[in-house]
């Protein structure tokens, strides 16, 4: 009996070195959890047997129970590196379809633009939806693989330019008649730059000349020919109306500050440029002539500049035009209890019947924890105290051996007697 006894304490103390081994060797492993060995004791019952004085069989690994504690964050420069702050699962699609959960957050892209991981794993995501007024939504009850654009983002057309200036109220009329090529025919000028249906640039400029107290002329020029008012001909300003405190009050007699301007053929195979004039804020003080703010709505193509993933999960694409877009929201996986996962590999984990189903969500809402981009979850393996359980673990493992030879003297001296 104490043979049996004892080879069960080896084998309870084995498992303990391996596990205590499995997580030393993962202690800088990215998302590992660590395991704990536990123990029952074990005793062996008779029909009717009452007596509180067993001696006992031996000891046995009731479980190996995972420690989903959190790890430290460490920052990294890769903004596709990710870690999680609190509860909660990367969920990832695997190459043969099915689903697995990580902690593990080093992920980059495959020569198809998906996001992946070591394993080719595609981190998930929720769909972005872009809804009325171009407002960005997700689509939570839909899963997608996360896939970086690998062709150039498409152009968009300028429809309006925005213009805040102050014009000089002290300035002079110009004696000649206005000639954009002729500094002394107008007051003052800027320039910003359109875009056609093609993403083509044009130089567009604007020249404010004034005509009496209170009364401007605006031309506008795209590529050197001058754009009138919708409806004018050629030549034609966008007359300036001022009231007495300085404010824009009409344009062409309209108490309006916007007006549209007639279209113009950039002559390239693209549409026609058409513009709305938009001048909120802009002033007629006695001060110099100054542009707060000239800006418009359009821009050229480009290609993927970086990615950028905020604490709620959200993934945008910027592009080298300046523009950025939602590709998606980083979906996120709980568990009723995640001691009952099933590790897989590559640290890396699928649903069991003791885990129950994944409960889906975002990072932020709920008992779900933030993402962090540029960072990497440490292993939760404390070494010191691994190592402390290293010892204990092959103490044990020697003391259920010296019961062994123990046992094995006795039985030889009971069996030398003569």
């Amino acid at each position: 009996m104490p043979f049996r006894i004892a080879l069960s304490g080896l084998n309870a103390a084995s498992t303990d070195l391996e596990v205590t081994g499995n997580n030393i060797a993962n202690s800088a492993t990215n998302g590992f959890k660590e395991s704990r060995a536990e123990f029952a004791d074990v005793y062996a019952n008779a029909i009717q047997d009452t007596s509180s004085n067993a001696a006992g069989q031996g000891a046995r690994v009731a479980r190996v129970a995972q420690q989903f504690s959190q790890g430290t964050i460490d920052f990294t420069s890769n903004n596709l590196d990710l870690a999680i702050s609190g509860q909660g699962f990367f969920v990832l699609e695997t190459p043969d379809g099915s689903q697995a959960f990580t902690r593990a957050g080093a992920y980059s892209v495959d020569r198809d633009g998906y996001v992946v991981n070591h394993a080719s794993d595609r981190l998930q995501v929720y769909e972005a939806v872009i809804g009325v007024g171009g407002v960005t939504s997700f689509n939570t009850g839909v899963l997608q693989d996360l896939q970086l654009p690998t062709t150039p983002s498409a152009p968009s057309a300028s429809t309006t330019i925005t213009a805040a200036v102050n014009l000089n109220s002290s300035s002079t009329v110009p004696a000649a008649a206005f000639n954009a090529a002729n500094p002394a025919s107008y007051n003052s000028s800027t320039s910003t730059t359109v875009y056609d249906s093609l993403g083509n640039a044009h130089t567009t400029t604007v020249y404010y000349r004034k005509t009496a107290a209170n009364t401007w002329d605006q031309y506008l020029f795209i590529d050197g020919v001058n754009v009138p008012p919708a409806g004018q001909a050629v030549g034609t300003p966008f007359v300036l109306g001022f009231d007495a405190t300085g404010a824009l009050t009409t344009i062409d007699g309209v108490a309006t500050t916007s007006a549209a301007a007639e279209p113009y053929a950039p002559g390239n195979g693209a549409n026609d440029i058409t513009v709305t004039v938009d001048l909120p804020g802009t002033t007629q003080y006695g001060s110099a002539f100054a542009v707060n703010n000239l800006s418009q709505d359009g821009y050229t193509s480009g290609r993927l500049a970086g990615v950028d993933i905020d604490t709620e999960g959200v993934v945008f694409a910027r592009y080298t035009n300046g523009q950025s877009e939602a590709l998606g929201k980083v979906a996120m996986a709980k568990f009723n209890n995640q001691q009952g996962l099933r590790q897989i590999g590559d640290t890396n984990w699928v649903e069991s019947f003791s885990s129950g189903v994944p409960q889906l969500g975002e990072a932020g809402t709920s008992s779900f924890g933030q993402i962090q981009s540029g960072a990497l979850e440490a292993s939760n393996v404390d070494i010191a105290e691994q190592l402390v359980n290293l010892i204990t673990a092959q103490r044990n493992f020697q003391a259920n051996a010296e019961v062994i030879s123990t046992a094995d003297a006795i039985t030889q001296t009971v069996i030398n007697i003569r």
